[in-house]
């Protein structure tokens, strides 16, 4: 069994029940707008709803309360605290313990507790002082066996079987006799049912329970401690039944023992809750017992409900079932993203010249290189024959329900997100049917909350705002969970967020949108680093229903800075949202809310009006508007560089990049090479090694070194110049063209005009398959998640080309430019590629056979249609010594030729 640990370690990486991304935590999928955690009774904390461990564990240890402390806090008549009562129990040295017996306390507790306290409680305090003693070696002794599946090395810690078996039984069975208090008396009896089942005496510890616990005729925390310990010696001689019954018991009585009690069952039967409910004979049991049932078949829960609902209403488990199926559903209907699986919006990887690679010399196209970790995804979906869906499944199950795109509705979880369906809509039907008639019979508003709830997410907030307002009840968790779920019922209805509205924000709900201040913690403080940061909150869920509707307004930029920095527009700076970012930044009549909610991500780029003017003079030059470029260029003069971050090791903390003075920064330092052209295609190798420079002689305001403004001073002369009829128009013309083309998806310069700062791989050189302006469907929320830019237009380089081609008389030259020509009809080929993907099934069993003849359609419409340069060079040019030397460099162009 070893051997398969890591497979399964790495495979749980992977796929988890909610089969959602594979790097999540399920438990941080959706918005916990209801709080599991308001059932009265803590100790079933543990039993609320979780996907990412076994026991839901989001609530502090002292949540719930431990029957044996309390035991103790009452046989010490209540003068201690519960805290104080715990510390003495568990945590107080057993030295401690032994100077307040010898009439010396040093302990400020027990110095505190007075002198007389020892003799007032010495029965409880000599037991104690044995307990401690006995407490370190309070282990069964583990045996490794071959079949045992995890691998433990040799263990040093003390265990039961380090103590003298025949000397502590004899100690305690006469600590056991002489005690008069019969807690302590029963307490030692405890000892001595636990000391047998860890030294594996299984029958004396079944035999001790019945000599020395059963007789004190009292059923309160020891009795309960002994009976776990009973029920394990049992499970021990293979008593399996009489096991299950008495672990049942404790978990039934105990409060702090239920997660325990709970693993022993299902380690001790494997038909455990329903052998448990063949022998319940009360009421008590039974519930109990369909409560174990229905926790561990959650699927339709309702069922088992209806039967505990008749034996009692007011049953609080009851209710921790009610709040697992409303958490389930809360999971379904409310994600933290909502994605747009269109076909048409999906992204393809970009082909061949886009690659990072040292030099590309194939015809083929390489597909991008995977991660090590998406090799190993790769590895176990062929392992257990998991398959993606197709394009034509994800469009067959959307739903027509959009987020938030009717003030009479609320977020819908479409069935391409895992989980939604007509069984998930029934099933809230039936939930809301089995709460609302709870509510009537149950004393508890609890069942009037879980209905206001149901209520909102089947988007009635008219109905579900009525029932909160006739809620009486003085529980102030039950208040809280009221008051939150108003604003919800408020905000979401609300069909458009004007300034009248965001005043009202403000006002009545300034809480859940503006940050606390950040408490500083103590330097001794630490706490466990948190991979996935903070749950998704109400405060979260509140921002992303704003962030819908401003998007649904037309209010991009509002809809933006909700979730995201200015700084993040770096990244898609696609021009209809920087505008409305840039619209909402220079408007001078903010409301509140606007300056302390949304403004607030306005954070530091520099000089703001140069970020805005760089994103724009970029996608002027993008579409050849070099006019317009050099406008904008001439705003932008203060730019201080593209805003990013590094780590920096001195300080230990992630600080502002700063750029030395000869690195491009997004603005200054481009070297003249740019208007060259590549000598292989390798964008990780030096520019000297990629590009060669054109003749530049006769055109002295090209500078070795410019930055953008000089740039596209030196376009505007070039394209002035290029409206000639003689060679230097020609050669201007080729140098616009190479200039466009270097600064395309395809060249070596593409960072040029994207807000990137090198030209390694990234979502920026993705051909995409839309022409949409903006993918966005809902928000931009997962703005950064996503990649999108505006796709070049390879026209534009050809059309400069073009000219360059008809004014030259230069049979070489030509050539070049028909090569280049040709390169930048790669590009159009590669976008056409990209919105006509594949739609062949990976399941299909004719998968590989139809997979080449799509290639062989694809190469012959290449072949076809976007070979029309390089057709012309072979025909016309193939004996130029310009297209000799492409045959030695380019291996696709030599293919081509012969």
């Amino acid at each position: 069994m070893k051997k398969y640990i890591l497979s399964f370690t790495v495979l749980s990486l992977f796929y988890s029940k909610s089969e959602a991304c594979a790097w999540s935590d399920p438990d941080y999928e959706y918005f916990n707008l209801f709080t599991q955690s308001i059932i009265k009774d803590k100790s079933y904390l543990p039993f609320l709803h979780s996907y990412s461990e076994r026991f839901y564990t989001n609530f502090k240890p002292l949540q719930i309360p431990d029957e044996n402390i309390y035991s103790w806090k009452k046989f010490f008549n209540n003068q201690l605290s519960y805290a104080e009562t715990d510390y003495l129990v568990n945590k107080m040295n057993i030295n401690d313990l032994n100077a307040l017996k010898k009439g010396n306390p040093a302990n400020q507790l027990l110095i505190k507790l007075g002198a007389g306290f020892y003799q007032k409680y010495h029965e409880g305090i000599d037991y104690l002082i044995e307990a401690k003693y006995l407490e370190p070696y309070m282990k069964i002794n583990y045996v490794e066996s071959a079949d045992s599946f995890y691998y433990r090395e040799n263990e040093t810690d003390k265990n039961a079987t380090n103590l003298d078996y025949n000397k502590t039984i004899s100690a305690l069975t006469s600590l056991y006799n002489a005690a008069k208090n019969p807690e302590i008396k029963q307490r030692y009896g405890y000892q001595l049912v636990r000391f047998n089942h860890y030294t594996r005496n299984y029958d004396a510890a079944v035999q001790a329970f019945k000599t020395y616990v059963e007789p004190i005729r009292s059923k309160g925390a020891p009795y309960i401690m002994a009976l776990d310990q009973l029920a394990g010696a049992q499970r021990g001689l293979g008593m399996n039944s009489d096991a299950n019954w008495n672990f049942f018991q404790v978990f039934k009585d105990s409060k702090s023992r239920k997660e325990s009690a709970f693993v022993s069952m299902k380690l001790s039967d494997t038909a455990s809750f329903n052998n448990i409910l063949k022998r319940a004979g009360t009421n008590d049991d039974k519930n109990m017992a369909y409560f174990l049932l229905g926790y561990e078949d959650f699927n339709n829960p309702i069922p088992i409900m209806e039967k505990m609902f008749e034996i009692d209403p007011d049953s609080e488990i009851l209710k921790v079932m009610a709040v697992r199926s409303i958490n389930e559903l809360e999971r379904s209907y409310l994600p933290i993203y909502y994605y747009n699986n269109n076909d048409e919006n999906s992204t393809v990887q970009a082909s061949k010249s886009t690659q990072n690679s040292d030099q590309v010399k194939t015809e083929a196209e390489p597909k991008k290189e995977l991660s090590f970790w998406q090799k190993i995804v790769l590895f176990f979906k062929k392992l257990f024959g998991i398959k993606d869906k197709s394009p034509e499944e994800i469009k067959t199950n959307q739903s027509d329900d959009e987020l938030l795109d009717n003030p009479n509705r609320i977020p819908v979880f479409t069935k391409n997100n895992y989980w939604y369906d007509d069984k998930t809509k029934d099933f809230l039907d039936d939930l809301e049917k089995f709460t609302d008639k709870t509510k009537e019979k149950s004393k508890d508003e609890y069942w009037q909350i879980a209905d206001a709830y149901l209520k909102f997410l089947k988007k009635d907030y008219k109905a579900s705002t009525e029932i909160l307002e006739d809620i009486k009840t003085t529980n102030p968790e039950y208040l809280e969970q009221i008051k939150r779920m108003k604003v919800l019922n408020d905000i979401v209805s609300q069909p458009k967020i004007d300034a009248e509205y965001e005043d009202h924000l403000m006002k009545d709900y300034a809480e859940y949108f503006v940050d606390k201040p950040e408490v500083k913690k103590d330097s001794t403080e630490t706490s466990d680093y948190d991979y996935y940061g903070e749950v998704p909150s109400t405060k979260d869920f509140l921002k992303d229903v704003l962030a819908n509707r401003y998007f649904l307004q037309g209010e991009d930029g509002k809809s933006f800075l909700m979730n995201n920095k200015l700084s993040d527009l770096q990244y898609n700076p696609n021009s209809s949202l920087v505008k409305s970012v840039e619209d909402f930044y220079r408007k001078s009549d903010k409301t509140q809310f606007e300056k302390q909610i949304i403004a607030k991500n306005i954070n530091d780029v520099g000089n703001i009006d140069a970020f805005f003017a760089v994103i724009y003079g970029d996608r002027a030059m993008r579409q050849a508007d070099f006019e317009k470029a050099k406008s904008y260029y001439a705003k932008a003069q203060a730019f201080s560089g593209i805003p990013r971050s590094e780590w920096n090791y001195d300080a230990k903390k992630t600080t502002p990049l700063q750029y030395s003075g000869t690195a491009y920064n997004g603005f200054n330092n481009i070297s003249d090479l740019v208007f060259g052209h590549n000598v292989w295609e390798s964008y990780q190798s030096a520019p000297e090694e990629s590009m060669e420079k054109e003749d530049y002689s006769q055109f002295p305001f090209i500078k070795p070194n410019m930055n953008k403004l000089e740039l596209t001073n030196a376009l505007v002369q070039l394209k002035q110049i290029g409206n000639g009829k003689d060679e230097k128009s020609a050669t201007a013309n080729q140098l616009i063209g190479n200039l466009l083309y270097n600064t395309s998806i395809l060249g070596y310069y593409r960072q040029l005009f994207v807000m990137d700062i090198d030209n390694t791989n990234g979502g920026k050189y993705d051909f995409w398959s839309t022409d949409k302006k903006n993918p966005y469907q809902y928000y931009y929320k997962n703005f950064l998640d996503r990649t999108y830019i505006e796709p070049n237009n390879f026209d534009l380089a050809i059309s400069y080309y073009k000219k360059a081609l008809d004014l030259s008389t230069n049979k070489e030259q030509k050539a070049r430019v028909l090569f280049q020509m040709a390169s930048a009809e790669q590009g159009k080929y590669y976008q056409y590629e990209a919105k006509n993907p594949s739609k062949i099934d990976y399941s299909d069993p004719k998968w590989s056979e139809k997979t080449d003849a799509y290639q062989k359609q694809l190469d012959q419409i290449k072949n076809q249609k976007y070979r029309t340069y390089f057709a012309m060079l072979k025909t016309q040019y193939a004996d130029t010594e310009t297209a000799k030397d492409l045959m030695g460099s380019c291996s696709y162009f030599s293919y081509f030729m012969k």
